[in-house]
């Protein structure tokens, strides 16, 4: 992953992009903040879930921006997303995550107070495979069919 990067960072310097050139160089400098932080250098796994954090960040920014009709910055944060998507794995589809939802309530068997163990044992298996707030809506929506 840290080579991938390094090598859009050039190729964006080169082809003088300078939207992909920023987001990369947040991208490089959020995980060198942490290996800082860490003291250590971190792995695949651990930039995955820093490049997740900064989606979820600029999803919430549209969120907001969405409130005051601000259609350009919209569409900033849109395209660092994608930016940014180059990096993440490929995400499990709906009926992939599925099957590990009904595979954990088979596990479980719970009842309507256990959202937590079950969301909890999910987070497990799905964190950086699934976009967490779609299998939040999954579970729901199975624990209201209990």
């Amino acid at each position: 992953m840290r080579e991938k990067i390094m090598i859009d960072l050039k190729n964006a310097m080169k082809n003088q992009n300078k939207e992909i050139l920023n987001v990369v160089r947040m991208v490089k400098g959020a995980i060198q903040l942490e290996e800082i932080n860490k003291k250590r250098e971190l792995n695949d796994e651990e930039m995955v879930a820093i490049i997740s954090k900064q989606i979820k960040t600029r999803k919430e920014t549209i969120a907001d921006l969405e409130k005051s009709d601000r259609i350009d910055l919209i569409k900033q944060a849109e395209r660092e997303i994608s930016i940014l998507e180059r990096y993440m794995p490929a995400m499990m589809d709906e009926k992939e995550i599925n099957k590990v939802i009904d595979d954990v309530f088979a596990e479980i068997n719970p009842t309507s107070q256990d959202v937590g163990k079950v969301m909890g044992k999910l987070s497990g298996l799905l964190k950086g495979k699934a976009d967490m707030s779609l299998v939040n809506k999954l579970v729901k929506e199975k624990f209201n069919n209990l």
